[in-house]
């Protein structure tokens, strides 16, 4: 078999090798766009070697995961962290980076991770594409809100309904001014259908998982942030406990504890950015109906601050779905925040 640590780059990837039954061992650069890297692994499998290849977890490799599935190597990913931490000397470069890599997989160190199925990297597409088109959406509507301000006018929510429009529309303004509100109006157009279209299809995809629509029994929680939670999450067996969900999705505080004096800063948003804000969602949604969320939102807000309980909540949502994921259960009000919560066999969504 051939060990091989790929230090992988957008356009091109450094790889060290190493033929295990001879010994032989080389180093080489690969250009992307050249077609370098396609020939060399192509060649490869036309001469029978079985592979094995290492690369730490980065961007804009699809086609090279792709390329590997097809030709049949094993393909390792590891956590760049806990590479990182391995690293002995303090000279990066991209040829130390792949023989690092390479040395990790013969010692059988290589702090490999889990990684999602084909299907749930492009369902993952579809909740981005309309998070991004939501975003946009906003903007838009911020954007002509400003205009019927500089008016004289505030009419917030009511600025988008039929009344509103016919009055937004009606204001005299200057050329350009005109100008940009007519565009605009036009973007919000095209963009409304559109965004629609895609919240139907999560809401498809969503009922098409029983585990899904377990957690969107829970209050607040609807199709969108329990199928990223699914999809993000991937199974609930990665994760023994439910405190290490809030780690997953970056929701703990940094900490820079020493010499018996705890330090703490703000959280490590080390996880997927698109589920810690669908969560932070969903928790002031559950706050604003769920007399218990809003009581324990109230207190941690009384306490500490605001944006600091919103997160404390929506990290608290997030060990609760994983509780109800695990115990095959829906969402039950008549028990709440209780020291026994996330117990298994209670017949619970726990804490």
């Amino acid at each position: 078999m051939m060990i091989i640590g790929v230090d992988y780059h957008p356009s091109f990837q450094t790889i060290a090798f190493l033929m295990e039954e001879t010994g032989e061992c080389g180093e080489q650069e690969l250009k992307h766009s050249e077609g370098q890297a396609d020939k060399f692994y192509r060649d490869l499998k036309q001469r029978g070697i079985c592979v094995r290849v290492g690369m730490e977890a980065t961007g804009y490799s699809r086609w090279f995961e792709r390329l590997l599935a097809e030709l049949g190597f094993e393909l390792w990913i590891g956590d760049p962290a806990e590479i990182k931490a391995k690293r002995v000397k303090k000279q990066k470069t991209d040829r130390n980076d792949a023989r690092l890599l390479r040395r990790l997989m013969l010692e059988n160190n290589f702090p490999q991770i889990w990684v999602p199925s084909p299907e749930n990297r492009d369902l993952r597409q579809l909740l981005w594409h309309r998070h991004r088109l939501v975003q946009m959406r906003t903007r838009i509507m911020n954007q002509l809100q400003a205009l019927a301000m500089n008016e004289g006018y505030r009419w917030k929510k009511k600025l988008f309904r039929e009344q509103g429009r016919a009055q937004l529309e009606k204001l005299t303004l200057a050329p350009w001014a005109s100008r940009r509100r007519r565009e605009l109006l036009e973007l919000l157009d095209r963009m409304n259908p559109t965004i629609e279209e895609l919240t139907a299809a999560v809401e498809r995809e969503a009922r098409k998982r029983p585990e899904v629509l377990r957690l969107m029994t829970h209050p607040g929680v609807g199709p969108l942030t329990a199928l990223a939670f699914v999809l993000i999450i991937g199974t609930w067996e990665r994760f023994p406990r439910g405190k290490q969900v809030g780690t997953y999705v970056g929701m703990i505080p940094s900490e820079d504890s020493s010499a018996g004096k705890q330090r703490l800063g703000h959280i490590s948003k080390q996880g997927n950015s698109l589920l810690r804000f669908l969560l932070v969602e969903a928790a002031q949604a559950a706050a604003r109906v769920h007399p218990g969320w809003r009581r324990r939102y109230m207190h941690l807000a009384m306490r500490r601050h605001k944006s600091i309980a919103k997160v404390a909540m929506g990290r608290r949502l997030a060990i609760r779905l994983y509780w109800m994921w695990r115990n095959g259960c829906e969402y039950s009000p008549s028990l709440e925040f209780g020291s026994y919560a996330g117990q298994l066999g209670t017949g619970h969504g726990g804490r």
